[in-house]
């Protein structure tokens, strides 16, 4: 896999100019977007960058992270507060995901989107209202493993770091086989649309489309 070197500023305004001519492939009108990758990566914080790009170009963008739809505790650590499979295909609610997010950008939805569910530090629903994203409008999701449930994105953005960067900039190094499961089970770097290398947050390169 070749990579190019490039800004996050300038890869939000190449990934913003692809949207441009994009039509939902699910015949929604509203576009869909991930940004994929581990906490170590700087996802959220690349998602508000391409959300402040399409703004620019005059669309509706809403953020989201799955960072708000994770489980109860009481469900998340059944197994323990440091088991790396319940990490990988038990923490987030992914049913509520297509219940309250995905569900009302199907065609003929609504459109109005809870933008998070559950606060995971105070361990409780976080109350929040309802959004409703227009027609036209994106959607730009950002977290960890969202390749791997057939979520109908548009577009799919990981950002990969190799092995040596993610065990050393893990703050949780019980979650590295989960990262490793999810390279042999989904193998993200070849099922996204673009792969953004990211060992050194300062310094991005990107595959471009197609790849």
């Amino acid at each position: 896999m070749r990579y190019e070197a490039i800004t996050w500023e300038r890869l939000a305004e190449a990934l913003a100019r692809r949207l441009d001519g994009a039509v939902p492939a699910d015949g929604s009108s509203r576009l869909k977007v991930a940004v994929d990758g581990p906490p170590a990566a700087p996802g959220g914080e690349f998602a508000e960058q391409l959300a402040g790009a399409l703004r620019t170009r005059g669309r509706s963008v809403l953020v989201a992270g799955t960072g708000g739809f994770l489980r109860p505790a009481s469900l998340r650590y059944e197994y323990g507060k440091q088991d790396p499979d319940a990490y990988y295909d038990g923490w987030t609610d992914t049913g509520a995901l297509w219940r309250e997010v995905f569900g009302p950008l199907e065609p003929g939805g609504t459109g109005r989107v809870l933008p998070d569910l559950w606060d995971p530090v105070k361990d409780r629903a976080t109350r929040s209202p309802y959004v409703t994203l227009p027609p036209g409008g994106v959607l730009v999701l950002h977290g960890p493993f969202l390749l791997g449930h057939w979520f109908p994105f548009d577009l799919t953005v990981h950002l990969r770091l190799s092995a040596a960067a993610l065990a050393r900039r893990t703050e949780d190094a019980w979650t590295l086989p989960a990262f490793a499961r999810y390279e042999t089970e989904v193998d993200p770097g070849d099922a996204a649309d673009v792969v953004v290398r990211a060992d050194d947050p300062r310094h991005p390169a990107w595959t471009g489309f197609g790849s």
